[in-house]
């Protein structure tokens, strides 16, 4: 993220474009996109009216859900909102796509640090989108003892506005993932049977 800020100017302006560039056909509103991106609503609007100019993104009315109020009770209904979406004709969409993918990559130690805060982490392996293997049925796998869900899942919406996208990911307590491991639990090998790396490995699994 350090070297994509020196060469874009900005933290703000990085994460939009990852998130355009990462999530190709998805239309977003402003408000969206500060969400995703964890930026202010003015720093985003700055970002994505350059990214407008530049012919990167461009103009889409499209429909959101959105919780409301009615008579008491929550519902869900459709609205329509206008937003951006990416300009997949942009010249040189290629070349950054590829560029952005190669420079992307989370450090182990930082990963770690972030979801460090969660729990006591015993274990952390992350897989499809960190090591470019798009099959894997999970990107993130975070196993440990007294994780504050709450704390965990905020870690990991800022990884995700850092990277562009959503992870699939997954958490156990420590007693859980080995119960599940001696069951030979299909998700568990489906993680650790196939392409993988682990960031933390204080239960030593092979």
């Amino acid at each position: 993220m350090e070297t994509l800020t020196k060469l874009f100017g900005n933290v703000a302006k990085v994460k939009v474009i990852k998130l355009f560039v990462f999530n190709t056909g998805s239309a977003y509103d402003i408000a969206q996109i500060a969400d995703r991106t964890k930026e202010s609503i003015s720093k985003v609007r700055k970002e994505v009216n350059l990214l407008e100019k530049m012919d990167l993104v461009r103009r889409k009315s499209f429909h959101k859900n959105v919780t409301r109020k009615v008579r008491g009770k929550k519902q869900t209904v459709k609205v329509k909102t206008s937003g951006f979406i990416l300009n997949d004709t942009f010249e040189h969409l290629s070349q950054l796509s590829e560029f952005l993918i190669g420079v992307s990559k989370f450090a182990p130690k930082d990963i770690a640090r972030k979801l460090s805060r969660s729990g006591s982490i015993k274990l952390i392996i992350v897989a499809g989108t960190f090591i470019n293997s798009p099959e894997s049925r999970l990107d993130l796998l975070v196993v440990g003892d007294n994780i504050k869900k709450g704390m965990l899942e905020q870690s990991i919406k800022i990884i995700e506005s850092e990277m562009g996208m959503e992870l699939r990911y997954a958490f156990f307590e420590t007693a859980d993932f080995k119960y599940r491991l001696g069951l030979y639990d299909k998700l568990l090998r489906d993680v650790l049977d196939f392409p993988h790396e682990k960031v933390v490995n204080k239960l030593m699994i092979s």
